[in-house]
C-alpha cells in the first residue's frame, strides 16, 4: 500500500497544523498526495522560542547522552526503511531502490556525527608559570536549516545530524515539494526521547520563512543546501545580522577522461551515475571532457547505455529513472537542449519530454557543444549529459574550470602524473579519481567559488556548528 504521511508542523515537541496549505503532488502522475501546512508568523516565533529553550537543555546535555539519542533515532529510521522509502518515491518519483539507499545514507550521516560529537576536543596552550590558556569548542546556538527537494531524507538528516551532535538546536525548513523525509526523521527523534524544542520543523513559502528566521537574534547559524542564487540571497540576509553561514550550493561537475583508460568501462560507469535521481544531484557528472583518441568509443558506449535506461514509475522495482521533480524542471531542461542545438551542438539521444502523464524527461546526450551554450555555463540539474573532445589533460582541466562552480569533479586515469596534475589544477572542493562517489559521512564535503562555503561531514563537519572560546586562567589574581 502506497501510504503518504500526514504532513504537520513540529514545534516544541508537538505536532500541529495550520490554516493555509499547499498541494503536494506525485511527479509520476501529477496527482495530489497530500497537503503542506504553511507556518504563520506566530508559529515561526513559537519555533524560535522553542529552539531557544531546547538549546538551553541540549547544550548542557553530555555528548555521550546526545550520541545515544541520535543513534536511537537512527535505529528507528532503519527499522522503518520501507515506509520512508515509499514516501520519498511518492513525492519525488525516484526509483524505490534509490529511495531505500537514501534512507540508509541519511542514517549514516546521523551515526557518523553522533560519534564525532563526542570528539569536539579543545586544547591547552603552554603559558608562563601559574597561567594556563585553554581553547574550548562550544555549540553555537539555534540553527536555521534549509534542505533541498532532491534528497528528501538524507539532506534533512545531514543538517539535523550536524546541529544535534554539536549540541545545537535546529529549526529546519525542508523543501515544500518533498516534506515527508523530514517528518519521518522528527517522528524517530520524538520516539527516541529527544527533548522538546531541540528539533523543530516548519513549512511554507521559502522567502517568508528565511527572512523571518534569519532576522531573529536567536538564530546563530544559517545552514543551507540548494541553488547558488538562493544561497547568495540567504548569505546577504545573514550578513546584515553578522550571522555565520554554512552553504552547500550548486555544482555542474566536470568529468575528465584521459587517454589511458578503458573508454567503454568509463562510459558505462558515467552513464549509470548521470541518470541517478534523474540527474537531480548537485554532484551529478554532467560535463564530460574526453581525450580525442577515446572520444568516439566513449560516446558510443555512453549513448548506448543511456538509451537502455528504463524510465517509469519509481514504485516499479525495475525502473532505472523516474520523473523530474516538477513541471518547472521540464521547461528548464527543454530550454537547455534547444539553446545548445541552435548553437551547433549534436543531439545524440533524447531531448524532450516523454509522452503521457507525469514529469518524465528523456535521458539526453549532447555532443560537441560550443562554449557559449547555456548548458556549459549553467547547471541543468536533470538527465542531460554533455560530451566534448579535448586534445589533452591540460585542455580538459581548463574546460573543467571554465564555470563559476567548484563543488565536485571527476577524473578517469591510471597515471600518477595525471592524478597529480588534476589535484593541483582542478578547482573543486571534492575530486574523485576512477570513482563517481563525491560525498561520504566520514569525508568533508563542500565547494569553492560559487559552490558555497564550509564543509559537512568528516572531522570538519561539526566545526561550523561551534564557536571557539579562549580561556586565560591565572592561578592567582595579578
Amino acid at each position: 500500500m502506497n501510504t503518504y504521511p500526514d504532513i504537520q508542523l513540529y514545534i516544541g515537541g508537538k505536532w500541529q497544523g495550520s490554516n493555509d496549505h499547499l498541494p503536494i503532488l506525485n511527479p509520476a502522475d501529477e496527482e495530489q498526495i497530500g497537503l503542506l501546512p504553511i507556518a504563520s508568523k506566530r508559529q515561526l516565533d513559537d519555533a524560535l522560542d522553542a529552539a531557544y529553550r531546547g538549546f538551553k537543555i541540549w547544550s548542557r546535555t553530555a555528548p555521550v547522552e546526545r550520541s545515544r539519542i541520535i543513534l536511537a533515532a537512527s535505529r528507528i529510521l532503519r527499522e522503518r526503511i520501507e515506509e520512508i522509502a515509499r514516501s520519498i518515491t511518492l513525492e519525488l518519483g525516484k526509483p524505490i531502490q534509490q529511495s531505500r539507499l537514501e534512507v540508509i545514507r541519511g542514517c549514516e550521516f546521523l551515526e557518523w556525527d553522533a560519534a564525532e560529537g563526542q570528539r569536539l576536543y579543545g586544547r591547552v596552550i603552554p603559558g608562563a608559570p601559574g597561567i594556563r590558556y585553554m581553547v574550548v569548542r562550544q555549540p553555537i546556538g539555534s540553527v536555521a536549516g534549509f534542505s533541498p527537494w532532491n534528497f528528501p531524507m538524507s539532506q534533512p538528516a545531514r543538517k539535523i545530524a550536524g546541529a544535534l551532535a554539536s549540541g545545537c538546536s535546529i529549526i529546519l525548513k525542508p523543501a515544500e515539494e518533498t516534506p515527508a523525509g523530514a517528518i519521518h526523521i522528527a517522528r524517530a527523534f520524538q520516539d527516541a526521547g529527544l527533548p522538546p524544542g531541540v528539533l523543530n520543523l516548519v513549512f511554507g513559502q521559502p522567502a517568508d520563512i528565511s527572512s523571518h528566521l534569519i532576522a531573529n537574534d536567536q538564530t546563530r547559524l544559517v545552514a543551507f543546501t540548494g541553488s547558488t542564487i538562493v544561497g547568495r540571497h540567504l548569505t546577504e540576509l545573514a550578513a546584515r545580522h553578522m550571522t555565520p553561514v554554512l552553504m552547500e550550493l550548486g555544482g555542474h561537475a566536470p568529468v575528465i577522461v584521459c587517454d589511458d583508460v578503458d573508454p567503454q568501462k568509463a562510459a558505462v560507469t558515467s552513464a549509470n551515475r548521470k541518470m541517478r535521481n534523474s540527474g537531480q544531484v548537485c554532484t551529478s557528472p554532467t560535463r564530460f571532457f574526453v581525450h580525442e583518441k577515446l572520444f568516439q568509443s566513449f560516446t558510443d558506449s555512453f549513448v548506448g547505455r543511456v538509451k537502455s535506461t528504463r524510465i517509469g514509475n519509481g514504485m516499479d522495482e525495475n525502473t532505472d529513472m523516474g520523473p523530474v521533480a516538477h513541471k518547472g524542471r521540464i521547461e528548464a531542461l527543454q530550454n537547455f537542449v534547444e539553446d545548445a542545438v541552435e548553437r551547433g551542438a549534436k543531439l545524440l539521444t533524447g531531448g524532450s519530454r516523454c509522452s503521457g502523464k507525469g514529469y518524465f524527461f528523456q535521458p539526453t546526450v549532447l555532443s560537441e557543444v560550443p562554449d557559449d551554450a547555456m548548458i556549459l555555463r549553467e547547471e541543468p540539474f536533470g538527465p542531460i549529459a554533455v560530451l566534448n573532445p579535448v586534445e589533452d589533460l591540460q585542455q580538459g582541466i581548463e574546460q573543467a574550470n571554465n564555470v563559476p562552480y567548484g563543488l565536485a569533479a571527476y577524473g578517469f586515469t591510471h597515471s600518477a602524473a595525471n592524478v597529480n596534475m588534476m589535484i593541483d589544477g582542478i578547482e573543486a572542493g571534492n575530486l574523485s579519481i576512477n570513482t563517481l562517489e563525491a560525498s561520504l559521512p566520514e569525508t568533508p564535503f563542500g565547494g569553492v567559488k560559487s559552490s558555497g562555503y564550509g564543509r559537512e561531514g568528516g572531522d570538519e563537519g561539526l566545526l561550523h556548528y561551534t564557536i571557539v572560546k579562549t580561556v586565560s586562567h591565572s592561578m592567582e589574581i595579578i
